[in-house]
């Protein structure tokens, strides 16, 4: 381990003990996600059975595991646990142990990620000598928190679900993004997942393609949701659908009748909403449906795409669509479906959509640790940046100067009979 790295430890150490003096309660786990109130100096949430925390250095994982969002969380968290037992959790030719660490970024008070909760949790890993790289976050609103706090001690985080464009590329979001979240001018965040830029544009294009010419917009306010519905606002109108309106909505309101019924009186074919399902999106589906909007179309971006959603809306979620930075695990192919078929046959269960995206990012994150052979978290920065043509789970993809990947696939997806269904390939244009 080299000196500064050393000496940085200690910094972050000692800021963590500063930054750690809120009072302690239970702490939450995987395994009883509701069952207390986690606050933001809860230890991490306990591991699944089968995950090893012990190593010589260790992979953390940063996720809401708390609320209707564990679904999704958890078979990312599987899709890191397959990518550690492919190599029996050792690299360089087993002399490298490789533990895993999973942090829960939620509490039940919220419901979903917690910025607290979020804060702790980064001061507590990158003060952990032994943790090396992070997969994670679930949420753009919790990376753009996490990031600054692991660029300080040079550790690498690689997403498997954050699409907010700010986070990474100059001139997308606000005018000091992305510079504000490294301060040490050195770049330690990469994502395997396309961005909202492109996910925006595809979901407006595929609107127009499903025979919608009015639209209405609305986002659940939080950095995430206003990006995605901002890009789908301005590609819709650049391709000459009518957008009635646009606003934020209020993500803890009891109904949206009056709202809905306010849509209603303008016609719309669509409406569109930029936003994550545990900010009431089953509440919007369902009243659009309870004031008689019967035949609008509903549509969202990947932070709908999850059966919570369905869950949430009940009988009202059917013919919802969905955009994804990919495609369902069904429909993988070649590697792919080994992949899928493997998760099925180790969890006897069905990978949600960014379960392969655990398993990829931890797979960059591995073949960079491979490489280093030894816990050097700068140099493993390095590597993990510097991966080029991945022969990954969707084709082989590398990250670009932004630490973004170089994959477009993208899909559209429906509610049919209370399941997810793919619909088609999403091209960009």
């Amino acid at each position: 381990m080299n000196a500064a790295f050393k000496r940085s430890i200690l910094l972050l150490g000692l800021l963590t003990l500063g930054a750690g003096c809120a009072p302690t309660t239970t702490s939450t786990t995987t395994e009883s996600p509701a069952a207390t109130e986690a606050s933001p100096a809860a230890s991490p949430a306990a591991s699944a059975p089968g995950i090893s925390t012990d190593g010589d250095v260790i992979i953390a994982s940063s996720l809401p595991m708390t609320g209707s969002s564990l679904g999704q969380t958890q078979t990312i968290v599987n899709g890191i646990q397959l990518a550690l037992d492919e190599v029996n959790s050792t690299v360089c030719d087993g002399k490298l142990k490789v533990g895993f660490q999973t942090y829960d970024d939620a509490t039940a008070a919220a419901g979903k990620w917690d910025p607290a909760q979020v804060t702790s949790n980064s001061n507590k890993i990158v003060a952990d000598p032994k943790i090396v790289a992070v997969v994670g976050t679930f949420n753009s609103g919790a990376a753009k928190l996490a990031i600054p706090i692991f660029n300080q001690g040079d550790l690498v985080m690689v997403s498997p679900a954050n699409t907010y464009p700010g986070l990474t590329k100059p001139g997308t979001g606000e005018a000091n993004e992305p510079d504000t979240y490294y301060p040490n001018n050195k770049r330690n965040y990469a994502r395997v997942v396309p961005a909202d830029d492109l996910q925006g544009v595809m979901a407006a294009n595929w609107t127009k393609s499903l025979g919608a010419q009015k639209v209405y917009i609305l986002d659940d306010q939080e950095l995430y949701g206003k990006g995605i519905a901002t890009v789908y606002e301005e590609t819709a109108k650049e391709i000459g659908l009518e957008v009635l309106g646009r606003e934020g909505i209020n993500a803890k309101a009891p109904d949206y009748r009056a709202l809905m019924n306010k849509i209603k009186d303008l016609e719309p074919d669509l409406i569109y909403f930029g936003g994550i399902t545990q900010n009431n999106a089953g509440q919007l589906i369902k009243d659009m449906r309870n004031v008689g909007m019967t035949d609008v179309k509903f549509m969202g971006p990947d932070g709908i795409f999850e059966q919570a959603l369905v869950d949430a809306a009940g009988k009202d979620a059917e013919g919802v669509y969905a955009t994804f930075g990919g495609v369902p695990p069904k429909e993988l192919t070649g590697r792919g479906k080994e992949w899928y078929d493997a998760y099925k046959a180790k969890f006897n269960s069905e990978p949600e959509a960014y379960a392969a995206y655990g398993f990829e990012a931890a797979q960059v994150v591995l073949k960079a640790i491979g490489e280093v052979c030894e816990p050097d978290r700068d140099a493993i920065r390095e590597a993990v940046l510097a991966t080029k043509d991945f022969p990954g789970l969707l084709g082989t993809w590398s990250f670009d100067e932004n630490g973004d990947t170089t994959s477009t696939t993208m899909s559209g997806n429906v509610v049919k009979d209370g399941k997810w269904a793919f619909a088609e390939t999403l091209e960009a244009k």
